[in-house]
């Protein structure tokens, strides 16, 4: 099999997206090589190619942060994989632990590293985590962006207790593993989402109401209704700048608002005050470290979690794979699989 590499020179669009042949690695200290067996694409993926992350991708790098695949082989002093191991890789190439620094945003794969959108890729040892058994490739390919960042907002700075509510906003991939996260913790789960199909697939997912954007536009309200004037303890704001003055209103004191990732407010559309209303905090947050991988793994595999899967592609059509989830409004995970 001829091994392929896919490179991206962004604000270039899909143009920018090209493959090439790709040697077989050889691992310095402290890397793994990896054999990709899957892919998936983030909402972060194209705004890399679209030159509005707020990390600027480097000109030819191999794009996705997300992917799955089989060790083998590894340079000295490793020791947290083996040839035949099954794994991935965290967002960050060197968030351990602890408080997040500027210092590990500022390495990313997909963006400044070479990421998983290739037959083969090389991975920092420290950024090495083992999926759990029980996924799929395709399914163990999603976890890293939206799987971590989801479960960061959910046990950060404490864990989501029974009991309370917790609203998702959107029905991107991070809402999705939001509400299973939110369930699996004992909490109640109201979700927007737009049309009656993504409302009963969101209830098969575990919600537990749902509001209907496109029949309720003051949607704020009835989350209110819904929760006897309370408003929710806990908002996953995944959309956010459009929405989130609608997210304060539902908030209930002492509330939880966490916006996920990089947002851009659409041009001409003011920002309402979000801090009038009850006492609440608005957090912005990336994705979580390894210990949060790892931790999240450990409940994927209790609870035997799956990622909501929406559509497969075959390396060859990557480039179809971006445009399908740039423009037709995916419910779940978009992965690319390997030969």
């Amino acid at each position: 099999m001829n091994a392929i590499a896919y490179h991206l020179d962004p604000l270039h669009g899909l143009a920018g997206l090209t493959v090439r042949e790709q040697e077989v690695p050889v691992p310095g200290p402290n890397q793994v090589v990896i054999k990709v067996r899957a892919a998936s694409v983030n909402r972060r993926d194209l705004m890399l190619m679209d030159g509005i992350y707020p990390l600027p991708a480097t000109p030819d790098i191999v794009p996705l942060s997300d992917g799955v695949g089989e060790v083998i082989a590894v340079g000295d002093n490793v020791t947290r994989a083996a040839l035949g191991d099954r794994v991935t890789a965290t967002y960050f190439v060197r968030f351990v632990s602890g408080p997040q620094r500027l210092a590990h945003v500022a390495e990313q794969y997909g963006a400044n590293y070479n990421g998983m959108l290739a037959t083969y890729a090389v991975l920092e040892e420290d950024s090495v985590v083992h999926v759990p058994d029980h996924l799929t490739d395709i399914e163990a390919a999603t976890l890293t962006c939206a799987g971590v960042v989801a479960w960061a907002a959910l046990t950060k700075p404490a864990p989501v207790g029974p009991g309370e509510t917790v609203l998702t906003v959107g029905t991107g991939t991070v809402a999705l593993f939001a509400v299973q996260y939110a369930k699996i913790l004992g909490a109640r789960v109201i979700s927007i989402t737009s049309g009656p199909d993504k409302a009963e697939r969101l209830h098969k997912l575990g919600a537990d109401e749902t509001v209907d954007r496109s029949e309720t536009p003051d949607w704020d309200e009835k989350v209110l209704e819904l929760t006897d004037g309370h408003g929710v303890e806990h908002v996953v704001e995944a959309v956010g700048l459009p929405t989130l003055s609608k997210s304060v209103r539902s908030a209930g004191y002492n509330a939880m608002i966490t916006m996920i990732g990089a947002s851009q407010l659409p041009k001409g559309q003011p920002l309402e005050n979000p801090f009038v209303g009850p006492y609440l905090a608005i957090r912005r947050i990336a994705v979580g470290s390894r210990d949060d991988f790892e931790a999240m793994n450990r409940t994927i595999t209790e609870h035997r979690v799956r990622p909501v899967i929406d559509r497969t592609f075959p390396l060859d059509q990557a480039v179809e794979a971006y445009r399908y989830f740039r423009d037709d409004n995916p419910f779940g995970k978009v992965v690319i699989t390997m030969p």
